[in-house]
Order: C-alpha cells, then structure tokens, then sequence
C-alpha cells in the first residue's frame, strides 16, 4: 500500500469509494473483455480490513465473483504485499478455459526470472512460459486519442459504464447486511 505516499483520503472510506470500485474495477472490464460479455451479473462480493484497525474507513480486502452468459469469474483484491517481493505488488490474471488456461504474472515471477509480464500457457499442445513485455500497452496510447478526438479505440463509454456499474454494485452488495 506504501502507506506514507498516500494522501489522506485514501484511508477514508466515503472519499475513495472502497475497494471493489478502486482496484477490482480493472478486473471486471478485463471479464467482460476476456469473454466477450457485453454485461454481467455480480453474484457474490465480500470486503474487510484485516491488516489496518488504525484505519477504519480502509477496506485492505476485497473479493466478487460475477458470470454471464459467456463465463464465470472471481477477482480477488487487496492491499498486501510482502516486504521480499521486489515490487509494488503482484498483478495476475488467469483466465481457465474447458482445454487448459492463460496465466499472465503482470509485475513480477516468483521463480525468480528478471522482468516482468511472464505469460504461461498451457493446453492440450502446449506447456510453456514465454516472456511477453514486448507486447506493447496499446490501451494508452488508444485512450489519449479518444479523449483528444471523441473516438473510442480503447473501449466503448458504454462498457466503461457497465464495468463500473459493476463495480458500483458489487461495492454495494459487499457492505449491504
């Protein structure tokens, strides 16, 4: 979390929104892209702070699951990090298919290779880890030329307003008793 470069409000629950609408915002568009989903259904949402009593307003944990007619998913948010790991964090997505599956280790690969975006492969022909960081961050790049020309080349507004919709509602559901 690097605590001390964070400003005030992010401790505070009512400013920064909670945790499924910070962090598992990305996770949710990265569903609804994997699968092709132009909407879902969230299912199950859960938050907590386990690790920051001293911060009430701070949820440190953060989980949902959704499906839709193309697919299921559970993302799984949090603000820990070991202090060995050698970077801020440890993005993964792992997307499971009925023939093998898709691992994608963002910042870091806990077996020890340099770099980072390490994808692993694995089906019926293939088992194999490949270095990706050449595979470009297009979405960057596509976003600043949306804004400046009012286009949408990175993602349309409506699937911005149905991830975060989303996530809005899983937020809601996940502090609802």
């Amino acid at each position: 979390m690097n605590r001390l470069t964070r400003p005030e409000w992010f401790f505070q629950r009512d400013l920064y929104g909670g945790i499924l609408t910070d962090i598992a915002s990305h996770q949710i568009d990265q569903f609804l892209h994997y699968t092709g989903s132009t909407s879902a259904e969230i299912t199950n949402a859960f938050v907590a702070n386990y690790a920051n009593p001293a911060d009430p307003g701070l949820q440190d944990f953060g989980e949902l699951n959704l499906r839709s007619a193309l697919g299921t998913g559970y993302i799984r948010v949090d603000w820990f990090t070991p202090d060995a790991l050698p970077n801020w964090g440890d993005g993964r997505l792992t997307l499971l298919g009925t023939e093998g599956y898709i691992e994608l280790r963002k910042n870091v690969d806990v077996g020890g290779a340099a770099g980072t975006d390490h994808l692993i492969l694995v089906n019926g022909e293939t088992c194999k880890k490949q270095d990706a960081s050449d595979a470009g961050l297009p979405y960057f790049s596509r976003l600043a030329h949306d804004i400046k020309h009012r286009s949408e080349t990175a993602m349309t507004q409506a699937h911005c307003f149905t991830v975060m919709d989303l996530a809005l509602r899983a937020q809601e559901m996940a502090e609802s008793p």
